[in-house]
């Protein structure tokens, strides 16, 4: 006789090899009996002349193929409960409810395939838990949540699947005041056969991210900008063939992003937002000629034109970028012209004035702002010569170096991880690069197919390093760093719907939910949310 058939006669009081029989007609169909309990063997289902005073059942080969809500609330002083050689295909939600005094459940032997995630729930005296020898490949999460009585656990004997789905488990286990039997994994095949408490959960990569379409914003556009005015989030589109700067803000009521304000500015292709205090400036640079600062002196005020910025020297910009040099606000703009020059423009009284021509004739495509060794940089992205660095020294820019094994740069965008700086740079044609900075100079780490591609920009969003390699031709692809190699894996394509032409990336957390925008040259912006997705669950 097996240890819990041998707590069953014990708690009847009935000792082994015992027994005692009650009057003719008493005792429930199909099953013997003993003084305070019952064995039962065959029975479809539980019978109705069981007394409510039962201290112990056991349930053998019943028939019965699933375990309802409130199976034993007639028999609510039992202590223990045994089920052997069972075809249950699932135990439900409170199939126990009512035995509060229950101290012993044996599910042994039996060919349950699920069991629901409250199928335990309200058995706040049990101290002895046996599931061992059944077909389950996981359990559910938080089964034994409110089971502070539990000392002896035992899982053994079932064919685990040791993936996601146990991980909960494993932070479980240490956790527990009780003694647990875990058994082997079945699968996958790398794991076959280990113990479970051999498992560290720090392997387990069971957290994944998703980014899906949201909404739409009709114009095409060149740039995007996040920002934070009074304490609201907003987003700014460079939008060229509608010739202006959009700005947009979140609707509550709608639950969606709404136009909050337009500035005119024909072939637009930058509008770089900067707040100090209530005031609001947002600079356009503009192909052709005719770049404009705009201000908001305050929130109960519009944006109106507040000077023109450096129409000689800025020609034909390509890029802007906002930095703060000596505690001042400055920007930099990248002019693509031959006759034009990249200029930083800072701050003087009211307005933004030239301080500094960078990098002349060299018709220059983007700017890049960070900081190195603890001092401002500018990395210079141009049509005609490799990436040059440039450090602040003395109240202005000096060259530093260039970046080696990078020709046919457009773009730069860098990021920080584990204390290191990352490039990622752009190429047109041939292979988008990861750099990683060493203390002197950038050097190549990672290379990425990007045919057709304008922009490769890293974006922090939550918990996670992505970076978004855009294509003209083919689907926009999504990386992820993963710490451990410190490399960009790909996570997903975005779409559809498909982007077209996308040429940069913003994202923003607005109401507890993130978004990523994507702007479009040839097509209309789309606006993707951020899902965490927990595969552990």
């Amino acid at each position: 006789m097996g240890g819990a058939g041998i707590l069953l006669l014990l708690l009847a009081g009935v000792g082994v090899g015992e027994a005692w029989r009650p009057p003719k007609g008493k005792c429930p169909l199909g099953c013997s009996c003993s003084k305070d309990s019952a064995l039962c063997e065959g029975s479809p289902d539980l019978p109705e002349s069981f007394a409510p005073t039962l201290l112990s059942l056991s349930l053998v080969r019943t028939g019965v193929t699933q375990l309802k809500a409130g199976s034993f609330l007639r028999v609510p002083s039992l202590h223990l409960l045994l089920f052997t050689s069972n075809s249950f295909s699932v135990i439900e939600d409170d199939a126990f409810a009512g035995l509060s005094h229950l101290q012993y459940l044996f599910i042994e032997d039996n060919e349950i395939g699920s069991i629901s995630k409250n199928a335990l729930r309200g058995l706040r005296s049990l101290t002895h838990l046996s599931l061992a020898n059944n077909h389950l490949e996981t359990l559910p999460r938080f089964l034994f949540r409110g089971l502070e009585t539990l000392t002896h656990v035992d899982l053994r004997g079932n064919p685990f699947q040791c993936d996601c789905r146990v991980l909960w488990l494993l932070q479980w286990i240490p956790t527990v005041n009780a003694s647990v039997g875990t058994g082997a994994c079945a699968g996958p095949a790398a794991l076959a056969h280990m113990q479970l408490h051999h498992l560290d959960p720090k392997t387990f990569k069971c957290r994944a991210i998703e980014l899906s379409w949201f909404q739409t914003v009709g114009e095409s556009a060149l740039g995007v900008e996040a920002f934070s005015y009074q304490g609201e989030p907003h987003v700014v589109l460079a939008q060229p063939f509608a010739g202006r700067c959009l700005i947009l803000t979140w609707d509550y009521s709608l639950q969606r992003f709404r136009q909050e304000e337009e500035l005119s500015a024909p072939s637009v292709v930058s509008c770089k937002p900067l707040v100090l205090g209530p005031r609001l400036f947002v600079l356009a640079a503009r192909l052709w000629g005719g770049s404009q600062l705009w201000a908001r002196p305050g929130p109960d005020l519009r944006l109106a034109p507040l000077q023109a910025l450096a129409p000689r020297r800025l020609l034909r910009p390509n890029d802007a970028e906002l930095l703060w040099l000596d505690g001042q606000p400055c920007f930099v703009v990248a002019d693509a012209s031959k006759a034009g020059s990249t200029t930083l423009l800072c701050r003087d009284g009211p307005g933004f004035y030239p301080r500094q021509s960078l990098h002349a004739w060299h018709r220059d495509t983007d700017a890049e702002a960070l900081e190195l060794d603890g001092r401002p940089h500018l990395l210079l992205a141009s049509a005609s010569q490799r990436p040059v660095l440039f450090h602040w020294f003395g109240g202005r820019f000096e060259r530093r170096t260039d970046i080696p094994e990078a020709e046919d740069v457009y773009a730069t965008r860098h990021f920080q991880a584990s204390g290191d700086v990352f490039l990622c740079l752009t190429r047109y044609i041939g292979d988008s690069m990861v750099m990683r900075w060493d203390g002197s100079m950038f050097r190549p780490l990672q290379q990425l197919p990007s045919r057709g591609a304008h922009v490769f920009q890293p974006l922090l969003i939550a918990r996670d390093q992505l970076a978004i390699l855009g294509s003209d031709f083919a689907f926009s692809q999504v990386f992820r760093l993963e710490p451990d190699r410190g490399l960009l894996e790909p996570l997903q394509e975005l779409g559809p719907p498909a982007l077209v032409a996308p040429r940069a990336f913003a994202h923003i957390t607005m109401a507890g939910r993130r978004f990523l925008f994507a702007a479009c040259f040839k097509g209309p912006t789309q606006i993707y949310q951020h899902h965490e997705l927990d595969l552990s669950a």
